[in-house]
């Protein structure tokens, strides 16, 4: 979706991905995968009642007390004052909430397989707790992302909005299943160093965005920096030849001869 979304709002929307954006997009993309390869395996729940004891840990339940404390943040105190100059604000929002979607949407693929299998899963509170999270994080999402693709570049939202939301969901994932537990070393230092390429991926993307930097102009771009100033000794000040066409009119020549 990232690639797609780039290419095709250059050639329908009209706007422009530099090559240092392109260069952000491809490490992003690089950074998620090796984060997704060191990823340790889900641990199997079948069940509701199995998916019901994840929720109730206390470590999931700080996690998701602190995720919801900084979605009310964004949302209340930070959204209404930035969120028209900083592409974070709208996308953070729509990552955090995207937390609670995927458990929602894992919990609710679990009651499907027992609907089909026969147990009583319509009976069950946790069928439709997780419905409604689902409805609510998905509004959430759905308004906060087209609020940002009204305002910023399409090229630059889903680049950061695909980082931002997979970071979040890889996070729960360790927290709510302890896939932390089984890590192994190599496991911890992919994790990080992709972690460490979507970061670098994001800042390409976002802090050059304005710059018109491609391979046909890259030489000119390279060269376009100031010169240092030349010094001159006292033989180069007493004899100064002007090569410019035009003298300005106003400005009098006056030529010193030191003995």
């Amino acid at each position: 979706s990232v690639l797609c979304s780039a290419i095709l709002s250059s050639y329908l929307l009209g706007e422009r991905l530099n090559l240092l954006g392109k260069l952000g997009c491809m490490l992003s993309l690089v950074g998620s995968t090796v984060m997704v390869i060191h990823a340790p395996e889900d641990e199997e729940v079948t069940t509701l009642d199995e998916m019901s004891s994840k929720l109730k840990e206390p470590g999931f339940l700080t996690y998701a007390a602190i995720l919801l404390a900084v979605c009310f943040l964004l949302i209340f105190y930070l959204a209404p004052r930035y969120g028209q100059s900083n592409i974070l604000i709208y996308l953070t929002i729509c990552s955090v909430i995207g937390a609670f979607s995927v458990s929602s949407v894992k919990g609710l693929g679990i009651a499907i397989k027992g609907f089909f299998a026969g147990q009583p899963v319509l009976q069950d509170p946790l069928t439709w707790i997780l419905v409604i999270t689902l409805v609510a994080s998905i509004t959430t999402q759905i308004n906060y992302l087209n609020k940002s693709l009204d305002i910023f570049n399409t090229s630059l939202v889903f680049p950061i909005y695909y980082v931002l939301f997979t970071t979040i969901v890889i996070a729960t994932s360790i927290i709510l299943f302890k896939e932390w537990v089984t890590m192994t070393v190599v496991d911890i230092i992919g994790t990080v160093c992709g972690f460490l390429t979507i970061i670098l991926g994001v800042f390409l993307l976002h802090a050059f965005k304005d710059m018109d930097v491609s391979l046909g102009n890259l030489p000119q771009v390279l060269q376009s920096g100031e010169q240092a100033p030349v010094t001159r000794d006292d033989k180069n000040i007493l004899i100064e030849v002007d090569n410019s066409s035009i003298a300005p009119e106003d400005k009098p020549k006056v030529f010193v001869i030191y003995t």
